[in-house]
């Protein structure tokens, strides 16, 4: 309680130290001189410090460069482009391989795993590096054990410190455990990166536990909650495919301001139609939201999704203009955080108004509602999961090309 009231009082509090309640900030002579001892001896031990630094640094020129450029604070230099993938994996998989390349070359680089390095395939790093050991800290990866809070505390230690990049991975659903470490790495500005897998109803045989529904839903709120800087206080991205993987790693790396997540998936997920690079193609991603595939003059219909789903879009477009002979434009949107900060003209391009919008996500329908708009539909998740494996649960819970095309009609009868 506040001090001075309902019997609390300082002035009291100050007599009984053996001070005096007219001076209360007064320091005591010992103190004072216990305080000035303490100084001189921390002033003599940062100087013999400095020194020894100083002498190492002179002896060890190439090492005292590379340190000097770890506690920069600066992003990485990678050549994002030589990461080799292999063609429709999961993003999981995509994560692996990109961890994989990095591993040995971003050399303060320090991934950890809540106990599940083979299934968020974090393991991509860890087979190119050691573990942490006691007193042996020759390796770049912490097996954390299952205790998905206290690593991401530890994570906020790392980034706290300087010097090394902090990553951990764990399923999307124990995300749940580490917001409050996440929320003061967002608070804090901290540049932890998440590696959350598993991350949708199609963990299947696990059953509804594992399945997270609501997480991304919360975690993109990250998005719209600012820092005191006024910036998104986090990076989300969710890729549609292993080259928006890719890229998500790059952005994700270059962000050295706050905290981001990525959201891969269990499953398998079909290349994204691309003409050219495909790499290339994916940079687009930079942009939080852009056009996958179109057809020729106005679009009748806007589909959009992050993830996989972009790919269960693609399969109902088909199916519209095959029946219908609509045109129909396919919109990724791995970010709506970084999409909301683009031109106004960008955004009006992927989104024209008054164009009907209908998204798909495997989470809450409010994931999209803010992109799709009033006038458009959402298909998403109302209820917990089940467990079945995925594909059946893809075609129960209407996450296939000719759902896709029911609920798009019913949305183009409406308008």
């Amino acid at each position: 309680m506040p001090l001075g009231e309902a019997g609390a009082s300082f002035e009291k509090t100050i007599a009984n130290l053996g001070g005096d309640p007219a001076a209360p900030f007064t320091v005591f002579e010992e103190v004072a001189s216990v305080y000035a001892a303490r100084r001189e001896a921390l002033i003599l031990e940062a100087k013999e410090r400095k020194a020894a630094e100083k002498a190492w640094a002179a002896q060890n020129p190439e090492l005292a460069t590379k340190l000097e450029r770890f506690f920069s604070g600066k992003a990485p230099e990678f050549d994002y482009a030589s990461v080799v993938q292999k063609d429709n994996q999961a993003t999981r998989s995509a994560s692996s391989t990109a961890l994989a390349a990095f591993a040995g070359k971003i050399e303060n680089l320090v991934v950890a795993s809540a106990d599940l390095s083979n299934s968020d395939k974090t393991d991509g790093f860890l087979k190119k590096t050691t573990a942490f050991k006691k007193g042996d800290f020759s390796g770049s990866f912490l097996q954390a054990g299952v205790a998905e809070l206290t690593m991401a505390c530890v994570m906020n230690g790392m980034a706290l410190h300087g010097g090394v990049i902090p990553a951990c991975g764990t399923f999307f659903v124990f995300s749940d455990y580490m917001k409050p470490a996440a929320r003061l790495a967002a608070l804090m500005e901290l540049p932890v990166k998440y590696i959350w897998t598993h991350d949708a109803f199609r963990v299947g045989e696990d059953g509804p536990t594992h399945q997270p529904v609501e997480q991304e839903a919360q975690i993109r709120l990250m998005e719209k909650l600012k820092n005191h800087k006024g910036h998104n206080s986090m990076l989300v991205l969710r890729p549609a495919d292993v080259h928006e993987t890719t890229v998500a790693w790059k952005l994700a790396l270059e962000n050295i301001s706050t905290p981001t997540a990525l959201i891969l998936s269990r499953q398998n997920i079909p290349n994204l139609p691309v003409a050219g690079n495909a790499y290339e193609s994916a940079l687009q991603v930079e942009k939080g939201a852009y056009i996958v595939q179109d057809d020729p003059g106005t679009p009748d219909v806007v589909l959009l999704a992050s993830g996989s789903e972009v790919s269960t879009l693609l399969e109902g477009a088909a199916l519209l203009r095959q029946r219908d002979q609509l045109k129909v434009r396919v919109v990724s949107a791995p970010s709506e955080g970084l999409f909301r900060q683009q031109p106004e003209e960008y955004r009006k391009k992927v989104l024209p108004c008054g164009i009907p919008r209908f998204g798909l996500t495997a989470g809450l329908p409010v994931t999209l509602e803010g992109l799709v708009g009033e006038n458009g539909s959402v298909w998403g998740m109302n209820s917990f999961g089940y467990s079945a494996p995925y594909k059946v649960l893809d075609e129960k819970m209407g996450f296939n090309g000719e759902n896709v095309y029911q609920q798009v009609k019913k949305l183009l009868g409406k308008s």
